[in-house]
């Protein structure tokens, strides 16, 4: 499966936000802080949320935890 830019700015991809999902991380501050995705002009955060919590559903027993915007 091909990589999806979410976040131009920093070159993060839906692969990335999924495996940092996968390796801990459940809130948009918490992606923010590992990959750098939507701390430059903010475009993509609406996406990058989205795929955040598309990839913490997807794991068993595991919650969104919503970051106020």
């Amino acid at each position: 499966m091909r990589a999806m830019y979410i976040c131009m700015c920093n070159a993060v991809t839906d692969h990335a936000i999924r495996r940092a999902a996968a390796e801990g991380v459940h809130s948009f501050a918490e992606l923010q802080a590992r990959t750098g995705c939507s701390d430059c002009c903010g475009t993509c955060e609406t996406e990058a949320r989205q795929c955040l919590r598309d990839a913490v559903a997807a794991q068993p027993g595991l919650t969104f935890l919503p970051t106020p915007a």
